[in-house]
């Protein structure tokens, strides 16, 4: 059990099913007021995972399959509302060598086929961002066909950015913006304000993710949500992606319960100081 003290009051909050030991305790050192509504993944580390094996880059790839099931279930146990992955970006299309995009693709087929019914388990509504429409054929069907197996489901939105980019994504909401514009009265009536841009991006219908987790050490946001980041949370390990389970999830969130979030402006105590200067 969890108790905490906000105002004298007592709070208690039962452990989620289905956590394990290690998950479990670390949930217990949370505060489940306070728990991301939009946590973002950049998953790296497949290839260093399969090198320190001495196996082809596909197999880290393939196991990598695994630590999304895991977090996914983790997520969605605890009542995470969204969580979006970094699977595919446009870079890994135009920069892999053809084969190994040719495997993640028919990889990402079969993980569509087989987790659909994980998905409904855990009550969770699959969703894309990207360009989406330069995947080959076969995979749109198949994402078609998740999307809708899971569009009745009302739990947390999984989100996989596919064949994505931020920088593409801000010139298509450009785009997009231009066209409604011309479509409604002329280009000389079109308001360009944050709200506008937000409206027309990919994750329109998303919160701004709280945290933004990356694996395998590194320091960068490799073009990822670079509009919708201005104000998260950034929680780097070193555990390589194939690596990554429950445990790691909630030891990112509790890192990010420990950060105070300005928006950048001043804290309470900063603000009093202020005042009396």
């Amino acid at each position: 059990m969890l108790v905490s003290e906000t105002e004298g009051v007592s709070l208690q909050a039962t452990v989620p099913a289905g956590l394990d030991q290690k998950e479990a305790e670390i949930y217990q050192r949370l505060d489940p007021t306070r728990l991301p509504k939009h946590i973002a993944i950049i998953m790296d580390g497949n290839g260093r995972w399969a090198r320190k094996r001495h196996l082809p880059r596909v197999a880290g790839h393939r196991a990598g399959v695994t630590s999304v099931r895991y977090t996914v279930e983790c997520a969605s146990r605890i009542g995470i509302p969204s969580l979006t992955l970094y699977a595919f970006s446009e870079e890994n299309w135009k920069r892999r060598p053809k084969a190994e995009v040719d495997f993640l693709m028919k990889l990402l087929s079969r993980y569509l086929k087989q987790e659909v019914p994980t998905l409904h388990k855990n009550n969770v509504r699959l969703q894309y961002i990207g360009r989406l429409h330069e995947l080959p054929p076969f995979v749109q069907e198949k994402m078609d066909w998740a999307r809708n197996e899971t569009s009745r489901n009302t739990g947390m939105v999984l989100t996989l950015a596919l064949n994505y980019s931020a920088r593409s994504e801000l010139v298509d909401a450009f785009q997009s913006m231009l066209q409604a514009a011309a479509s409604n009265g002329g280009i000389e009536h079109l308001k360009i304000d944050e709200e506008t841009i937000s409206r027309h991006l990919y994750t329109s219908h998303l919160p701004d993710p709280d945290l933004v987790i990356r694996t395998s050490g590194e320091m960068r946001l490799s073009n990822f949500l670079l509009w919708q980041l201005a104000y998260a949370e950034i929680y780097v390990t070193p555990t390589l992606w194939p690596e990554f389970r429950g445990v790691h999830l909630l030891e990112g969130i509790a890192e990010y319960q420990t950060r105070e979030r300005r928006y950048g402006g001043l804290n309470e105590a900063q603000s009093a100081r202020g005042l009396r200067s």
